[in-house]
């Protein structure tokens, strides 16, 4: 079985708002919003749900097939990806112009405000998920991305019976409710944060705990409380693992559903695989940026046993 990681491919901009947002927003005025926050640090960074899935992945050891549509000045990025063991082949270079951009304004209590700039990810909808080389026996993560492609790549996978995780999450404003249930039914996992899975079900009309039981498997991050498994009638419940530090929480989601990917592809219980999901994830916490951090196989193990005991699946790696 090969992964194919379909989503954004983007530079993030990242930006640290020394207060509170909240403390600037006035709920009798959000009709007339207009606001405006004083940073105190900008970072540009490599970025994009697709790209931060895939280098993830590759940290655990895997070689995903990164697919998406990026700008000419993507060449270093490729280089970055490819060393950390990303099959780019997929990616398809818009002539003329950029890389999607991604801005985040962080603040102190870890909120945060985004606003993002497609550019080349625009043409992401031309790209044929069948023509890149999926087939049955492969997986395909339709992560967010330009809505029209995600519709397509879900059609695909579904007329082609290839196996896929839908994780709309970021686009779910932007999605349709026809699409946006399509791409669930047709799914094999469902996964998204405690708010996107209130979000689709308002949105589907339908109740959270129902929505939940949609497809085969569905997988709900929980932040500081963890993750919540459901394989049909089956919920496990996945403790959070513990980061040394919180420095940033950009690519964490990301970096979940590369873990949870590894585990689900090599056959483990799925308590196991919430565990390394939930651990992927803290190492990107503690990192500025979703793509600064690294581990080896071995340092992986230890925080493993670290956080929940000895496993042979793990030992296994």
């Amino acid at each position: 079985m090969r992964i194919f990681v379909t989503g954004s491919i983007a530079y993030d901009y990242i930006m640290v708002f020394p207060g509170r947002f909240r403390d600037h927003i006035l709920p009798d005025k959000m009709h007339v919003l207009s606001v405006s926050f004083l940073v105190d640090s900008l970072t540009r960074l490599r970025g994009g749900t697709g790209a931060n899935i895939s280098f993830n992945m590759g940290l655990l050891g895997e070689r995903p097939v990164l697919v998406g549509s990026v700008g000419e000045d993507f060449a270093e990025y490729r280089a970055w990806l490819e060393r950390h063991g990303v099959d780019c082949s997929a990616v398809k270079v818009v002539a003329g112009d950029h890389t999607a951009s991604c801005f985040i304004n962080t603040d102190l209590q870890d909120n945060q405000i985004t606003a993002f700039y497609p550019g080349a990810m625009a043409q992401a909808s031309t790209i044929s998920i069948l023509e890149s080389g999926a087939t049955p026996g492969d997986l395909v993560l339709i992560a967010p991305n330009d809505p029209v492609a995600m519709n397509r790549y879900a059609a695909e996978c579904h007329e082609a019976r290839i196996p896929y995780l839908y994780d709309p999450s970021m686009q779910l404003p932007r999605l349709e409710r026809a699409d946006l249930e399509k791409g669930c039914r047709g799914a094999k996992i469902l996964a998204g944060n405690d708010y996107e899975f209130g979000m689709m079900a308002e949105k589907l009309g339908v109740a959270e705990a129902d929505l939940r039981r949609m497809v085969p498997i569905t997988v709900m991050t929980r932040g500081e409380a963890g993750a919540l498994i459901t394989v049909q009638d089956q919920e496990f419940d996945i403790p959070p693992a513990k980061p040394e530090a919180v420095v940033d929480p950009t690519g964490a989601g990301d970096a979940f559903r590369a873990g949870f990917v590894l585990g689900m592809r090599r056959g483990w219980p799925w308590p196991v695989v919430g565990r390394v999901a939930a651990l992927t994830a803290v190492f990107a916490i503690e990192h500025r940026g979703p793509q600064q951090h690294g581990y080896t196989i071995d340092q992986f193990r230890e925080r493993y046993r670290a956080n929940y005991g000895p496993s042979p699946e793990i030992d296994a790696m």
